[in-house]
């Protein structure tokens, strides 16, 4: 575990306790508790619109060794109510990295949890099934504190978390394609800054609407590659006004 720091605590509604150390934000969070498998692309799960109102546990054991740059997010902000890991590398190395994990958590009011037996955790979210949870990283409150709002909190069934992650007015993706175009990765010594190389792209001659239900933005990248020109809709769009776009297409997120 990557030094030492203030106290952290996640608690189950099953009474399971889990007590390690903070990073990120301080806070306290309630949310469903899950895990993702996946080795890197903790900066695309943070702010993945599908992770809303969860705590989401890495199972791979170290996390953060290439930090959080400004491009590779999935939304226009963070969705994840918290985050568990073993271990929050002590070291970031990567050349597009602008912030550490740690940090872009911290200004995003993200508590994180590590030091603790993930692989513990994940077991028993694969055979119980994701349960309802309470993380803390603030003084204060106890493992019991702590076990009593995890088993306040009312859970997801019925929460329409659509209306909270869809953005709230229409508009153009990509116009001047800055978000869009693939990296290319850098080799030798004449090579340019790697964060602004970027594949060409295809004329923009399709139009589209694309309604957001909770769209990740590289869905949005992937149909900009191929050529569309896409026009992001808010969840509630009455599909005259989608039409009146003229769309070859509609897209539903």
């Amino acid at each position: 575990m990557s030094g030492s720091g203030p106290k952290a605590i996640l608690a189950l509604e099953d009474g399971t306790i889990f007590e390690g150390q903070a990073f990120g934000a301080t806070a306290s969070v309630a949310g469903e508790v899950c895990f993702n498998t996946s080795m890197t692309g903790y900066q695309e799960i943070l702010t993945d619109p599908s992770y809303k109102g969860q705590i989401v546990t890495m199972t791979y054991p170290l996390i953060g060794n290439y930090g959080v740059n400004e491009q590779d997010v999935e939304s226009y902000q963070t969705h994840a109510s918290g985050f568990v890991v073993r271990e929050l590398s002590p070291v970031v190395s990567n050349y597009r990295a602008d912030y550490s994990l740690g940090e872009y958590m911290e200004s995003n009011g993200i508590p994180g949890i590590q030091g603790i037996d993930t692989r513990a955790l994940t077991k028993k979210l694969r055979v119980r099934g994701a349960m309802n949870g309470y993380l803390t990283t603030e003084e204060g409150t106890t493992a019991d504190d702590a076990l009593a709002k995890a088993k306040e909190w009312p859970g997801l069934v019925g929460v329409d978390y659509v209306k909270e992650v869809t953005h709230n007015s229409e508009f153009a993706w990509d116009e001047n394609d800055k978000l869009s175009p693939a990296f290319r990765l850098p080799y030798g010594p004449k090579e340019l800054d790697g964060r602004i190389q970027r594949d060409p792209m295809p004329a923009a001659e399709i139009p589209i609407v694309a309604y957001d239900f909770g769209v990740k933005y590289n869905i949005l990248r992937m149909l900009r590659q191929s050529g569309f020109k896409v026009t992001v809709l808010p969840a509630n769009t009455p599909a005259e006004e989608a039409l009146k776009h003229n769309p070859a297409g509609v897209f539903l997120s």
